[in-house]
């Protein structure tokens, strides 16, 4: 059974990769991104993770990063390995208080640069939330000093109902009683996400902690000041 708890936590995994693993895995991004990756998968990118119903996907980029950022879904192998073995590792850190959690999507790779980011938002657990996959949670780990780089990563929570679809999950749809759904549009295209007040929480996690955020979480990165943030980002899901 699925609990909204679930959906609104947030954890650290703190050493999910060791300083060699973080070496190797910037070597190996270095290499992918190579002369010409970063405007492949930044300014000369027409796609994105993120999706607004009835908006096109440069509309979504426009209004989820609006300066701009680097998006690779198709990451080199060794770093998907290379990651994948972490997270077997530290699986069960994961679950201890994500229990609904079965598997997670491919990795993603991310790059911010100078006054780039992410404006907040909440994934939502599925376009219609009753079908499967469900996702629970998602979870990023950086590469980068973020005390170094600015880009820090920030939660934003609200006693606002605004938020919240009317009706609760049905019986037997593989929620807990009171289950609730964010809204389509819990993102800064929606008027009404502008204006409702929203407490923020900002973290500066170390290189190499995992950073594990519900699926119904608002959140977002503050812009880089200099330099530049890499990470990886992962969806966990419910089967």
């Amino acid at each position: 059974m699925i609990h909204i708890a679930e959906t609104l936590s947030i954890r650290t995994v703190e050493n999910f990769l060791k300083p060699n693993e973080i070496d190797r895995l910037n070597d190996v991004m270095d290499g992918a991104l190579g002369s010409f990756g970063r405007d492949r998968y930044g300014a000369g990118r027409h796609t994105t993770i993120h999706e607004i119903p009835g908006r096109s996907p440069s509309e979504a980029q426009d209004v989820y990063e609006p300066a701009g950022r680097i998006e690779m879904t198709d990451i080199p192998y060794e770093a998907t390995t290379l990651l994948d073995q972490a997270l077997k590792l530290h699986m069960a850190a994961v679950t201890r208080t994500l229990p609904s959690v079965t598997g997670h999507r491919p990795w993603i790779y991310l790059e911010y640069g100078a006054s780039q980011y992410i404006t907040p938002h909440a994934d939502g657990i599925a376009p219609d939330p009753l079908t499967r996959p469900r996702q629970i949670a998602a979870a990023t780990v950086t590469l980068t000093d973020l005390q170094d780089t600015g880009g820090a990563f920030y939660v934003e929570t609200t006693g606002s109902d605004a938020v919240w679809t009317a009706d609760e999950a049905p019986t037997e749809s593989g929620y807990a009683h009171g289950m609730r759904f964010a809204h389509d549009g819990t993102d800064m295209s929606s008027p009404w996400f502008r204006t409702m007040p929203r407490t923020r929480w900002s973290v500066t996690p170390a290189p190499g902690t995992l950073v594990v955020f519900g699926s119904q979480l608002i959140h977002g990165t503050e812009p880089v000041r200099a330099g530049r943030v890499r990470k990886f980002l992962t969806l966990f899901v419910s089967e």
